[in-house]
């Protein structure tokens, strides 16, 4: 009984939504920023921070400037949530709505912030 359990809480984890929407990365020494979306806000994070203490981040000048000022000088800001519409996740059709949303959104929040130049990680 306990084997069927476990397997029917893993499918509803699969199929429950997590917190999406769009954030910054933002180094609190010299106000620079990162402006990204996700499906998975709490993943996304890990997925930096995991690759920034690791020293292979995807942006090498957020990278170096992590090893600079130290992950202490950092935060993960969420500027907006997206709420689904559905309460479950039934396949991946559901997601790319998402996905295309986020990607507006991301977009619209990239021009009011302006993270170009010496004020943004592009």
């Amino acid at each position: 009984m306990e084997k069927q359990k476990r397997k029917e809480a893993k499918l509803q984890y699969k199929q429950t939504h997590r917190p999406m929407g769009v954030y910054q990365i933002k180094n609190q020494a010299n106000g620079k920023i990162l402006i990204g979306s996700s499906l998975n806000l709490e993943g996304i994070k890990n997925r930096h921070w995991f690759g920034l203490n690791m020293g292979m981040h995807y942006n090498k000048t957020l990278q170096q400037e992590w090893k600079e000022y130290g992950e202490e000088n950092f935060t993960f800001e969420v500027l907006e949530y997206i709420k689904p519409e559905e309460e479950t996740v039934e396949n991946f059709t559901v997601l790319e709505k998402y996905r295309d949303l986020l990607k507006n959104r991301e977009e619209a929040w990239i021009n009011r912030l302006q993270p170009c130049g010496n004020k943004g990680y592009l």
